[in-house]
């Protein structure tokens, strides 16, 4: 089944997508009624409903604990930027404020001459898990979603660390769909893509990812304990503007579209402010 987060009078709520329409659900993101167990989404049948193609889609998770973003994680891409695959996920973060609609604008951030694209699987963790096993790992993956985790290249090379080149305000798509891994299975192969004003930039599958769905919530949560709704960004595929001849970067006005084959797609205008 696939879920969002939608934008209502006074709030947000969580829906259940059915047939084009979004039944509302009684909590107030994907993350709350994560954290309520998930229940059974079948009760609510009767609740209200708005047409999907009408919704304003709020970030699929507004406030999750943690995002846990990996880089190098595609085959392609690593051997883009001219690197060897690593033994271990490579991993930075991102803050709630990044996060956007999956139709909301971009925010380009202020001061980067360098704003780059780069499309995304992302997990959105269901159930509380720390040092797992590949089982408890799989177990605790509640679905997947689509998130572009644009690059402000210029301020992620100012030093060794990447965290002040990923995490503007408004600069992070997610949503607009969560696909329940019941749904997809814990390790999707899936089709990932980008555009910038309709020129394609990004195609890949997801199964060229180094590291997998599963062994990076068991790896990650070895780390630091996941709870319900926080997400890891699986890592960009090749095609990213930073590694073309010459190099291409996001500005006023760009529209980034951001798809993954059956969860749907992301399409965002980039403004200044």
């Amino acid at each position: 089944m696939k879920l969002a987060t939608v934008r209502i009078e006074g709030g947000t709520s969580a829906a259940l997508e059915d047939e084009g329409s979004l039944i509302l659900l009684p909590f107030v993101d994907v993350g709350d009624w994560l954290r309520a167990g998930s229940p059974d989404v079948r009760q609510y049948d009767g609740g209200a409903r708005l047409p999907a193609e009408k919704a304003d889609f709020a970030p699929l998770v507004t406030l999750p604990g943690k995002i846990v973003c990996v880089g190098l994680n595609y085959r392609e891409h690593i051997l883009e930027m001219g690197r060897e695959l690593p033994p271990y996920p490579t991993l930075f973060a991102k803050f709630a404020d990044a996060l956007v609609g999956a139709y909301d604008p971009i925010v380009l951030p202020p001061g980067s001459v360098a704003v780059d694209w780069e499309a995304e699987l992302a997990v959105v963790i269901g159930s509380r898990v720390s040092h797992a096993t590949d089982e408890e790992a799989a177990a605790a993956i509640a679905g997947f979603t689509v998130a572009n985790d644009i690059s402000a290249r210029d301020f992620q090379r100012r030093t060794t660390q990447w965290l002040q080149g990923k995490t503007f305000d408004d600069t992070t798509p997610l949503g607009p769909y969560l696909l329940t891994a019941d749904e997809s299975g814990s390790a999707p192969g899936l089709s990932i893509s980008c555009s910038v004003d309709g020129s394609g930039k990004q195609l890949a599958d997801t199964a060229d990812l180094v590291f997998g769905p599963v062994e990076l919530v068991r790896y990650i949560s070895a780390v630091t304990t996941l709870n319900p709704g926080d997400v890891i960004l699986t890592g960009t595929p090749g095609g990213v503007g930073d590694g073309l001849n010459p190099k291409e970067f996001l500005t006023d006005g760009s529209v980034v579209t951001t798809s993954i084959s059956g969860i749907g797609e992301c399409r965002n205008t980039c403004i200044l402010r």
